[in-house]
């Protein structure tokens, strides 16, 4: 159970505040409401270089490592479809550090165009290495347009391509800042060894008087619901042929996506789920294979990938699979292995909460998502979904017509 108490400042910044006096160090997050779904179609990748240009320099500081680390803090930060996220630990005697660096980058960057040229580029050789230059790294460049029609989720927070970022232009760069980098558009969760009288000072001396902004609403083209099945089948310099399905699934925090998250741990998580005995120890198709659920907070995607093998090809595997799942929803029993699964996600749930940071990230991505209760009720949510309903949540969204596959092979297979 994590306790929380919340302020909000005259400028719209939402403060949740987790009290530990028993921690040595203090978690400082603070998360965004702008992930790769608010970028232009024509400049993707943006939220994600925002991520790099946010340590670049900001107003009146020309070095954001530096004086964190005098101050005993380390800090690291991440982008998703949804969100972009800050993070600090720091002594706890030293959390004012934390709130000077924060402030000034949310006040502006410095918008050094040597920077920017420097962060373009470190992103755009993060792009080739990652996405371009290894096997499979382009996987979801691929996958995504095939799976997505019209909801921004449809290019990866890398970027759609690379010419994005080749030719963002300091405009649209601060065009994207002074949209997005809103003290209205932020929450900010601290855990750990502090009060909140005293995060509520620091809040309002270092962010109280930098202005609120015009939030962008969140009007996303809606995607439409699948009804056929999509296959693309690409060829590349890789050792594998490879097979990779996704099912289109409700929207974070459903009852919808806890059934599924569970039946996923069932079904594909490790060598002993139901998908990795049959396919790859029983009937040896593959030579490995996984499934799982994923969230995001317009919709999920339920995915099965496998490498398959040599003798097999690709439409046989593939056949297999779908002969695997119809097998798998007719009427089973997995009460045994469903109170398994839940009881290893609250051992999980409750073995993350010993890290302050965990804590405070949880309270910010809850408040985030509309209700910062779930950081603790999720967890009860996701207990309570019964066999019946798990069942049912797969044979809904599991379908074929709900169905997009992306076979990838070797060039000369």
């Amino acid at each position: 159970m994590i306790n929380f108490h919340h302020f909000e400042l005259n400028n719209g910044l939402k403060v949740y505040v987790h009290e530990d006096p028993k921690s040595l160090t203090t978690a400082f997050n603070l998360c965004y409401n702008v992930g790769s779904r608010d970028e232009h179609p024509e400049k993707t990748g943006f939220a994600h270089l925002f991520e790099h240009l946010m340590f670049g320099g900001s107003r009146h500081i020309p070095s954001f490592d530096e004086p964190l680390q005098k101050a005993g803090g380390n800090n690291n930060a991440f982008t998703s479809p949804d969100i972009t996220n800050y993070y600090i630990t720091i002594p706890s005697k030293n959390l004012e550090t934390a709130f000077w660096l924060e402030s000034d980058r949310m006040l502006g960057l410095s918008f050094d165009p040597k920077v920017l040229e420097v962060q373009k580029n470190v992103v755009i050789e993060e792009f080739k290495q990652r996405y371009l230059n290894q096997p499979y790294g382009d996987t979801w460049l691929k996958f995504r347009p095939l799976i997505y029609r019209k909801h921004p989720y449809r290019w990866p927070t890398i970027g759609k391509e690379i010419s994005h970022i080749e030719n963002a232009t300091m405009d649209d760069v601060k065009d994207f800042f002074y949209r997005y980098y809103l003290p209205n558009n932020a929450v900010l969760a601290i855990a750990g060894n502090v009060t909140v009288s005293e995060v509520e000072r620091l809040s309002k001396k270092w962010f109280a008087d930098i202005p609120a902004g015009k939030v962008s609403l969140k009007n996303f083209p809606e995607e439409p619901v699948q009804t056929q099945a999509r296959s693309l089948l690409h060829k590349a310099e890789v050792p594998l042929k490879t097979i990779y399905k996704a099912y289109h699934t409700p929207q974070k925090h459903s009852r919808g996506q806890y059934a599924l998250d569970l039946f996923g741990d069932i079904a594909g998580k490790g060598q002993s789920s139901l998908i990795y005995q049959k396919l790859v120890k029983e009937k040896q198709i593959f030579t490995g294979i996984s499934a799982q659920n994923t969230s995001y907070l317009d919709g999920g995607l339920f995915l099965i990938s496998g490498s398959v093998s040599p003798e097999v090809s690709l439409e046989d595997a593939n056949a297999e699979i779908e002969a695997w799942l119809d097998q798998a929803l007719q009427a089973p029993d997995y009460r045994e292995k469903l109170n398994k699964v839940k009881t290893q996600a609250v051992s999980l749930d409750k073995f993350s909460e010993t890290e302050v940071l965990n804590r405070a990230m949880k309270l910010a991505f809850a408040a985030n998502a509309g209700d910062v209760n779930l950081a603790n009720e999720a967890i009860t949510h996701l207990e309570s979904i019964s066999h019946e309903e798990m069942i049912n949540a797969a044979d809904q969204y599991l379908t074929k017509e709900n169905c997009s596959t992306l076979f990838y092979s070797p060039l000369k297979a």
